[in-house]
């Protein structure tokens, strides 16, 4: 009689082997078939040294057939002693021939026993090697940004923060699934295979020491509890999140995301934009789009700024944030700059450069 509940083990238990692996950005290795054949040349050419090293010295060996050495006892004599078989049929009797056995063809001979063995010995020594970079990649992390979710708005938000000057290193995604992390790795990012509602996922993707988190799930109720676990494992991080449904938002804002953008309703306004003036819509994708054209950045106000109104100032500013408010640069409120001000404003991005430091762009669907 089949048992249901072994499938469900059997998918548990796959699951288990592959969550919660961190996977760090790996170089390009050459075809295995070159790797064979690179190996192979190596062992004939320690091979063929270690033949002529002992024909140039055959006076010091004696053959027990003939008791001479001719070339291709040399060949006969290096392949059995490199290959450990060691006969005993032809020996070194003179001092110098067995001080070149003693310091030469006996390196020669551990040389020529790696590089046979040197696939058994990268995978005994793999998972060593993955230890130590992974033990030093989390000594290295800090202040990075943590991505939940690899899809098409994960990937759009990893290349607006990286246009804005962050490095591929500090960036590290989460995703359950093993492709999307594949993929991540592939672009430079290292990644974690596994649910983000899980804390202990989280802890090892460093998120206490993230200084951003960005949630880009595709369900709002996993966006959710992604929020509300981050919260609770760093105070201080800036959370921004995506998610559907406009109705999910004030949920998710109360679970810990300092800002929320609805995925859905502004790609719709976006497209109610481009049918009334495409123009506007076309200006509107190029201040989304991080690192072309027009750039919307957040800045400090500068010691020339302060006393002035908004329009005064070279940029072309658009809103003012002022404590926890954002006002806009008409507003009555603004009255003149302060130097604890904050400046929303339009630029020009210049390829090839980065943002500022103190400049941040504004986040983005």
């Amino acid at each position: 009689m089949k048992q249901p509940g072994r499938d469900v083990i059997a998918r548990q238990a796959d699951e288990h082997l592959t969550t919660h692996r961190v996977k760090l950005p790996r170089k390009v290795v050459e075809h295995p078939f070159r790797q064979v054949a690179r190996r192979l040349c190596m062992a004939l050419l320690v091979l063929v040294l270690t033949a002529l090293i002992v024909y140039a010295d055959r006076e010091g060996y004696n053959d027990n057939s003939d008791n001479s050495v001719d070339f291709l006892d040399s060949w006969y004599y290096a392949t059995v002693t490199l290959s450990t078989t060691g006969y005993g049929d032809i020996t070194p009797v003179s001092d110098a021939a067995r001080l070149t056995n003693i310091f030469v063809i006996t390196p020669l001979r551990v040389l020529f026993l790696i590089i046979l063995v040197g696939t058994t010995l990268e995978v005994l020594t793999e998972r060593t090697r993955d230890e130590w970079r992974l033990t030093r990649w989390r000594s290295a992390l800090r202040d990075h940004t943590v991505v939940v979710g690899f899809g098409t708005k994960g990937r759009s938000a990893i290349q607006t923060v990286c246009a804005s000057g962050l490095k591929a290193e500090q960036v590290v995604v989460v995703d359950p699934s093993s492709k999307a992390i594949d993929a991540a790795t592939a672009e430079g990012y290292a990644g974690i295979v596994g649910d983000a509602t899980r804390s202990d996922v989280l802890k090892r993707a460093e998120v206490h020491k993230a200084r951003k988190i960005i949630i880009a799930t595709q369900r709002d109720d996993t966006a959710v509890l992604v929020a509300l676990t981050a919260r609770q494992l760093n105070r201080g991080a800036k959370i921004v999140a995506a998610v559907r449904e406009e109705e999910n938002a004030p949920l998710l804002k109360q679970s810990g995301a300092d800002a929320v953008i609805t995925s859905a309703s502004a790609a719709g306004r976006l497209l109610g934009l481009s049918v009334l003036s495409p123009a506007a819509g076309m200006v509107m994708e190029d201040l989304i789009q991080q690192g072309s054209g027009l750039d919307i950045i957040e800045r400090p106000v500068i010691k020339a700024e302060v006393g002035k109104s908004p329009r005064q100032t070279e940029d072309l500013v658009v809103s003012v944030v002022r404590g926890h408010r954002v006002l806009g640069y008409d507003d009555p409120a603004v009255g003149t700059l302060e130097l604890t001000d904050r400046l929303i404003t339009i630029v020009r991005a210049t390829p090839g450069t980065q943002v500022a430091p103190d400049a941040r762009p504004l986040p983005q669907d």
